[in-house]
């Protein structure tokens, strides 16, 4: 049986686990003691061969021996071999646990769609329940040790209603080398088919809910034979025993006491028992010992799942929920809230206190502001304050960190200036190319029949021509961008975007 602590260590208090170190069911103690006695009886009986039998002369060799075995056996990785190694076998623990089928939701389901108060509805709800419990016992009695003692035989089954006559006649007469634990979960299917053809099942929705729900059964019990089957690997079990084992041998000698007269290395004091040594084994060999338990929770140990319980418990509760609470419902009436605009169900003297604890909010309820700063700022006064280096380093400031230029936005001696002053003198000569090509005018001497009529804007804009170098002197020409239009009418100049991406070559690192 499940050795349950939970209530005990409830609250944390002071010395709270040291309640636990007394308890002898399912303890390290328990599991352990063999194995610290054989280890306490080959030391010391190592210890009173070298100090009462060996000569003067066997013993240096005695002691070359065991400061050789202390030197080198802190090589072997006990520690990080183990602790992988448990942490693996306690996941897998866990999930098996996981995988456990039980019938909570799949009763409920039966009890909602599958309808009828008369005797045969009765017989549909709880034979598909009992061939849902029929298929567990069936996957429990292949995998754990304590099921297959209480259901060894088919026969032993049958006598406890889990199966009739009948259905063991059709369940051996399939010829199968396999385990045949899925056959329940194929009646199943083929009955609720019945049931949904006789209408008992309503609507074909329902009758897919119920498929899913026993297909999340039938899916543990898959599980669990899978995990029965595919073990952690062999190779990894034999590693972390040989390590762990081996350590303990030559600590065996190699944590022996010698004569503190002959002066030896960390050989100071002569004891018979050796504390520190026994701790790290009951350690290490405790913590291979946890590993031993969990690996197949389906045994007979103290911490084990207990699975003949989980039997009588879920068959209990699923014949319960399709037969005797089918349709069963109390009076409706209005609750003791009915009228109350804020419901609160009430405390008791012990738990009077918690009515004065504010409710959590949020974590940014609890940070204040002063007042000058939950003021809204209007986007005027905003701009005045980007542009001061009120945030070292911020890249805006360093921008704009030139002044501004007369009637222009940033002035001339900043990084943004000198960009937006070259574009403008590129653009100028981009906008004068573009005016000409596009002039329908006949002054200006532009001839339509070696370039064609105008064509609508494509869909990828042509490269631009190269600009023409701009004088240093000359004042910059205002920039326009030719919007096209259909011919014959006049060139629609738009401003320029401020923010166009830069064609700057080597002129910018002119201008810097």
């Amino acid at each position: 049986m499940t050795v349950t602590y939970t209530a005990r260590v409830a609250n944390a208090r002071f010395g709270g686990f040291s309640k636990l170190l007394l308890l002898w069911r399912g303890s390290i103690y328990k599991l352990l003691y063999r194995e610290v006695l054989v280890f306490l009886g080959g030391y010391l009986a190592l210890s009173a061969i070298y100090r009462f039998i060996l000569t003067e002369n066997q013993r240096p060799y005695f002691e070359k021996l065991v400061m050789y075995c202390d030197q080198y056996a802190n090589l072997i990785p006990v520690s990080f071999v183990l602790g992988f190694y448990v942490t693996l076998v306690v996941n897998r623990w866990w999930n098996q646990y996981l995988c456990m089928p039980l019938p909570d939701a799949l009763m409920c389901a039966i009890s909602g769609s599958v309808h009828g108060r008369d005797e045969r509805g009765r017989l549909y709800r709880r034979t598909l329940m009992r061939y849902a419990g029929l298929s567990a016992v069936l996957i429990l009695r292949s995998v754990s040790t304590a099921v297959f003692k209480r259901f060894p035989t088919i026969d032993h089954v049958v006598e406890a209603g889990f199966m009739t006559r009948e259905e063991r006649k059709k369940y051996e007469s399939l010829n199968s080398s396999y385990n045949k634990y899925w056959i329940p979960c194929i009646w199943f299917a083929n009955l609720a088919a019945q049931a949904r053809k006789e209408g008992r099942i309503r609507d074909s929705s329902t009758f897919k809910l119920l498929m899913e729900k026993l297909d999340e059964f039938r899916g543990k019990c898959g599980m669990l034979f899978h995990y029965d089957w595919i073990s952690v690997p062999l190779v990894y079990t034999q590693v972390v025993t040989i390590a762990v084992y081996s350590f303990f041998l030559a600590c065996l000698i190699g944590r022996q006491f010698l004569d503190p007269t002959k002066g030896y290395k960390n050989h100071n004091m002569d004891l018979c028992v050796p504390v520190f040594t026994l701790l790290q084994f009951f350690f290490y060999v405790g913590w291979l010992k946890v590993a031993e338990q969990l690996i197949n929770p389906f045994g007979e140990d103290d911490d084990d799942f207990e699975t003949n319980f989980l039997i009588d418990r879920n068959f209990q509760v699923s014949m319960l929920a399709v037969d005797e609470m089918y349709d069963d419902l109390p009076l409706l009436e209005k609750d003791l809230y009915w009228d109350a605009a804020d419901a609160r169900a009430p405390y008791t003297a012990a738990t009077a206190f918690m009515m004065h604890q504010p409710s959590f909010q949020g974590s940014t309820f609890d940070i204040t502001l002063a007042k000058e700063d939950m003021q809204f700022q209007r986007l005027e006064g905003m701009e005045g304050q980007l542009e001061g280096p009120s945030v070292p380093g911020d890249f805006l400031h360093r921008l704009l960190a030139g002044g501004p230029g007369p009637g222009l936005g940033p002035g001339p001696s900043t990084i943004l200036g000198r960009r937006l002053s070259l574009l403008r003198r590129k653009n100028s000569c981009v906008s004068e190319a573009s005016t000409i090509a596009g002039c329908s005018c006949p002054d200006c001497g532009h001839d339509d029949s070696a370039t064609g009529p105008l064509l609508d804007p494509p869909s990828e804009p042509e490269p631009a021509p190269p600009a023409a170098p701009a004088s240093s002197s000359a004042e910059p020409l205002p920039s326009v961008v030719v919007v096209p239009t259909n011919r014959g009418s006049t060139p629609n100049p738009a401003p320029l975007p401020p923010w166009l991406p830069s064609p700057i070559g080597e002129e910018e690192e002119s201008l810097a």
